[in-house]
């Protein structure tokens, strides 16, 4: 899942682009790991000046007004049979990218170079699908950069296509750097169908029902993930002391008190809550709460830390931590991508903290980008499908990287947006001759077993807009010196940190609604 980086209200912040890069330090030289975590501080400490200058939002997530299992399969046949984007043969399809020229790509994604590559690579997978076509017609992809710190430029660009010109059949965003209320705009304000790679819990999709389906996992079903792990490895229960770290944003808090606290009543466990400042914009705050938060669950004896916070706050958590001498076990996961971040982390500044410590996935997290099969941790096959078919048209070696690498990142841009545009077509062929917005979504719930990217299985259904349906375990280790734990790169060099599978492929949980 692509985490938000939306401020409490539900705008969205470049922090969340940042974090993109941190996601990648154990495949980088240390040098690289350390700029690229300057980097992310200095969008960090650059958020106060345009907090202030944000304009208000809708608000965030809420409890009231939730819909059932039972009204989002009926939202599918209530859906707009609309055919506004379809323009004799052509489907347009705007596909959103981060320019590489504003502040949070020059900071979050300057070191990455498959992002210089997502132009190429969406107008040539499209390219592939158009080869066959879909019942007669084509996808014309509208690829618009935007900048995502100036959120009156992003609401005016998702009212240009539901309302305006272009106007556009479906969004895909395949790498998540559009989100939070954004999201919303396109789906519940738009009724426009939105293939997003960010996701959050189930009453963002209910809200924007039935036109938001996530390639990343729908964060309910990763947090019962969470307790379901923490029971069976004996971190939850059995004596141990448990905490819970949760933001004040309004998703930090409907995460907690609707779906982890009931979770783990469920299974008898009785928390030390507490709550952290965690809007970047409330950086005084969360520096001064932190060292309470870390002193009351020292204080208390607790042995277990599960975090509900987003990565800004996780810093002056774990910094705390480190002050005070005090290192719980963490239950990491894809909330907030703590288990995927967190690598970029170590051996600087907080071994101690992180190195050893795992968590829950749904991302193909501990594999390797080159000719090794899945077995050996390659590529799962939507992935190898994607990247035989670039190498076919581009076969020289690239990236910043010395050697260089025919290979592409196996959680990287090139080969999410070949995911996502696949399955896209997937649905819009499912949808048949008469394809609108009612039987595109429909067809959308009939997508089953497709081979997905960052994750290996995509399955969607009538109560179900999420794809991901496996979770593994993972653990964060600091690879100094050298071990077998970590799997050597194609180039033979040993990586410098990495994940470590512990667990093996398993069901995610559903969902309930």
């Amino acid at each position: 899942m692509e985490s938000d980086g939306r401020t409490r209200s539900g705008r969205r912040t470049p922090l969340a682009i940042g974090r993109r890069s941190v996601r990648r330090f154990g495949h980088r030289s240390r040098p690289a790991q350390l700029r690229t975590l300057a980097a992310v501080m200095a969008v960090v400490c650059g958020l106060g000046a345009y907090l202030a200058a944000a304009p208000a939002s809708t608000p965030g997530i809420g409890v009231a007004g939730a819909a059932s299992n039972n009204s989002l399969a009926a939202s599918l046949s209530r859906a707009s049979t609309s055919t506004r984007g379809i323009v004799g043969n052509k489907i347009n399809v705007v596909f959103p990218v981060v320019s590489l020229n504003s502040l949070a790509g020059k900071e979050g994604f300057a070191e990455d170079y498959e992002f210089s590559e997502q132009d190429k690579a969406i107008k040539y997978f499209v390219g592939l699908v158009n080869q066959k076509g879909i019942h007669g017609k084509k996808i014309n992809p509208i690829i618009v950069s935007y900048d995502p710190t100036n959120e009156a430029s992003m609401r005016a660009l998702c009212k240009d296509w539901t309302e305006g010109s272009p106007a556009a059949f479906a969004v895909i965003d395949g790498v998540g750097t559009w989100t939070g209320d954004d999201q919303l705009c396109i789906t519940q304000e738009g009724h426009t169908p939105l293939i997003s790679a960010w996701s959050t819990v189930t009453n963002w999709t209910q809200k924007g029902a039935p036109y938001l389906w996530w390639t990343g996992a729908d964060d309910a079903a990763i947090l019962q993930a969470v307790v379901n792990w923490g029971l069976s490895a004996g971190l939850l229960g059995y004596g141990h002391k448990v905490g819970i770290v949760a933001g004040d944003r309004s998703s930090d808090q409907t995460a907690l008190n609707q779906y982890l606290l009931p979770d783990l009543r469920r299974a008898g466990v009785t928390p030390t809550v507490e709550t952290l400042a965690a809007d970047p914009s409330e950086t005084a705050e969360t520096n001064a709460e932190a060292p309470l938060v870390v002193q009351k669950f020292k204080s208390e004896g607790v042995t277990d830390v599960i975090p509900l916070i987003p990565f800004n706050a996780m810093f002056p958590f774990l910094g705390s931590e480190t002050s005070d001498n005090y290192f719980p076990k963490l239950l990491l996961s894809d909330y907030e991508e703590s288990i995927s971040a967190s690598l970029g982390l170590i051996p600087t500044p907080y071994e101690k903290a992180l190195n050893g410590q795992q968590g829950v996935t749904t991302e193909t997290l501990g594999g390797v980008d080159d000719s090794r099969p899945e077995s050996q941790g390659g590529y799962d096959p939507g992935e190898r499908s994607c990247f035989t078919a670039w190498h076919k048209k581009y076969p020289q070696k690239v990236g910043f990287n010395h050697p260089q690498s025919y290979y592409i990142e196996e959680q990287g841009p090139v080969q999410s947006w070949c995911t996502a545009i696949r399955l896209f077509a997937t649905a819009a062929n499912g949808a048949g001759s008469d394809l609108n917005r009612r039987t595109f979504v429909e067809a959308m719930s009939r997508v089953k077993n497709f081979p997905g990217g960052i994750s290996p299985v995509w399955s969607f259904g009538p109560n179900k807009f999420y794809g991901p349906t496996k979770y593994q375990v993972v653990e964060i280790h600091n690879n100094v010196p050298p071990s077998s734990k970590c799997k050597l790169t194609s180039n033979g060099i040993p990586q410098g940190t990495c994940w470590v599978q512990t667990r093996g492929w398993q069901p995610l949980p559903t969902v309930s609604g």
